[in-house]
């Protein structure tokens, strides 16, 4: 385990503080629960964006191929 020190918000505090109340679980299990789970959407974010990219790239590339391919069968029919 890594010590952290860490500043708040003064309303978040008070909220994450009644949410600790209310479920009776420690405040360190609490935020390190709330970094992990942060953590993954950050990652799918990226991920999601990394599909995005790739997507287009094939999408652009198909694009071409597809050209290539109208084109020959043009240049066979006009034989």
């Amino acid at each position: 385990m890594k010590t952290l020190s860490l500043k708040l918000d003064k309303d978040i505090f008070e909220e994450t503080e009644e949410i600790l109340k209310d479920k009776k679980v420690a405040r360190n299990r609490y935020i390190n629960q709330a970094l992990e789970f942060y953590n993954k959407f950050q990652k799918r974010k990226k991920l999601s964006a990394a599909f995005a990219e790739a997507s287009n790239l094939a999408k652009e590339s198909s694009s071409e191929i597809l050209a290539e391919f109208d084109a020959l069968i043009e240049e066979d029919e006009a034989v």
